[in-house]
Formats: C-alpha cells, structure tokens, sequence
C-alpha cells in the first residue's frame, strides 16, 4: 500500500512555509505548536527526507523542502476548488465567502455597503480580511481568498474582474498652501518635491503616480505615509500635499481639517474598483451576483 500525504500535513507545511514559524503556523492552522510539529515529523518520516531545517532561531526549508511546497500550494488549491464546488451548488451566497479587500478601500467602502449586503443575503457568511494589493492577489491566486476587492488598473496575475465603479482621484493640499488654488489642478503645475505618496505596496501609489500624467515625475521618497489617514495628518501639518481618492473624501476623512481638494486635469485620475476572482473557480457566478449586489448597495 502507498501511503500519501494529508491534506492536513500539506496544510501544516505550507503554513510554516508562509509564516517562517512554528508558533504562527500553528495558530493560522488552529492547532497547537506540538500538534503542527508532529504532523510536519510524520509527513518527512512519510517521504523519508528532510524538508526543514530547525534550530532555535530560524527555520529554513531544504531545496527539496521549497520544490514540495510548491507542489503542496497547487494541491491545497485543488481541494479548495471541490469545497467550492460544492458549495456552489447549494443555495448562492448562503455559505462562507473569504473576501480580500486592499487598505484604501476597506474603510471607506465596507461600512456603507454591509449593511444592505446583510439584508439581502442574510445567510452569507463573510469573512474579511484586508490586505495589501500584492500579498492580496497571491492569498487569491493561492485559494485563500475567494474574492478580492481591488482597484484597477493593476497586474494581479490571472484573473477575472467585474467593475463596480469609478474612483476620482483629487489633489488635497492645506488651505494656506495654495489660497489662491484654480478650480481645477493641471498636473504639470504639481510641485513634485512636497507631494506626499503611499509607502510601495499600496496600488494607490501607482494610481496617484498615473493621475499626474507625466512620465519623468520624481516625488519625494524619503516621506511616504503607511495610511491615507497618516497622509492626511501630514497634509493637515502643512508638511505637503497629497492625491487622495473621492471614496476616502466621501467618507469623512478630511472631516475637522482644513484640507482642500480639487480635480485633476488628467484623463488618469481616477482607479476603478472592482470585483476579481481566479477565472478556474466553480463560484464565478456567484461573485457576479455579489458584484452586482455591490453595486446595487452603492447606489
């Protein structure tokens, strides 16, 4: 008889793999660390190699080690694929959906679309979890996510997509820094030394970068802010300006400031939101129903 790997071993290696510890690993498999040690002995005793190297401070895969989790990740996403294919045969949207959503729309977005989203599928549970565009897309592509709010346009590997709506993107500057500001902003006129960007991660960065139409725009890179909020505090301390998306305005984030926004002169100034998922999934017409419900919750 031969005897394969589990699905839990597999699970348990790549989990390690991802987190590079034995304690995080354990936790994001919902064991404990014994539980997830002893499985990933019985895997390499299984195979009869060595796929981690131990000690006290780090873990490091063997090559052979790195090649099977390679191996493990398209499996896992297999498996995931029958869960989901049996989920998509019940009733749509009353199962557990895993929804990734990127940081410059998670709070601006979600509070406002929820709610109706509730009512209309009551028996959908939804997990969220928010995370940069990058790591967002692999989570996707490696079957963590279902789902994934994203803003386009943005290279997320291979996907299919259902646009929700267009984001403007406005130049926001304090009130005394430019008191005698056009009605409308020409990119060219951006002094591109004070203007203050999202740290590299954030697809907004590329977006902002876009919106102002030039090829040879140099920005400051010695200041970048981790959250449109912190951009903001700075804005609001006259330490620059910024470009900020209209959702994040509409939301209240220059709420007690003296922040002011005008449009951009630019064809690019704006990113457009949108639903994506992996094109293999047996869901796709699920999440068309849910995009459709999105956009029926933000009208």
């Amino acid at each position: 008889m031969i005897y394969l790997p589990t699905i839990k071993q597999l699970q348990y290696l790549v989990a390690l793999h991802r987190t590079g510890h034995f304690g995080k690993a354990a936790d994001a498999c919902h064991v404990t660390q014994s539980t997830l040690s002893a499985g990933l002995r019985e895997l390499e005793t299984l195979l009869g190699v060595v796929l981690v190297e131990r000690n006290r401070r780090v873990v490091r895969f063997t090559p052979l080690g790195d090649a099977i989790v390679g191996r493990a990740w398209r499996l896992l996403a297999e498996a995931d694929a029958i869960t989901e294919l049996a989920r998509a045969a019940g009733k749509p949207l009353a199962s557990e959906l895993r929804l990734g959503v990127i940081p410059t729309i998670a709070p601006f977005l979600l509070p406002g679309l929820l709610p109706g989203l509730r009512r209309q599928w009551p028996e959908l549970k939804l997990y969220l979890r928010e995370e940069q565009s990058p790591r967002a897309c692999e989570e996707l592509a490696r079957g963590q996510l279902d789902c994934l709010l994203l803003a386009l346009p943005y290279n997320c590997g291979d996907i299919e997509s259902e646009p929700l709506f267009d984001d403007p993107i406005r130049f926001a500057f304090h009130a005394q820094d430019l008191p005698n500001a056009p009605a409308t902003i020409q990119p060219e006129g951006i002094d591109e030394a004070r203007l203050l960007l999202l740290e590299d991660g954030h697809c907004l960065k590329d977006h902002a970068l876009a919106a102002c139409s030039r090829a040879t725009f140099r920005p400051d890179q010695s200041v970048l802010g981790t959250s449109l909020h912190t951009l903001v505090q700075m804005v609001e301390n006259r330490i620059g300006m910024t470009l900020l998306p209209q959702m994040a305005i509409d939301a209240g984030i220059l709420t007690n400031t003296s922040i002011e926004t005008r449009p951009l002169a630019s064809a690019d100034a704006k990113r457009t939101i949108a639903l994506a998922w992996r094109p293999s999934s047996p869901r796709a017409e699920e999440y068309r129903l849910l995009a459709k419900a999105l956009k029926q919750a933000r009208a």
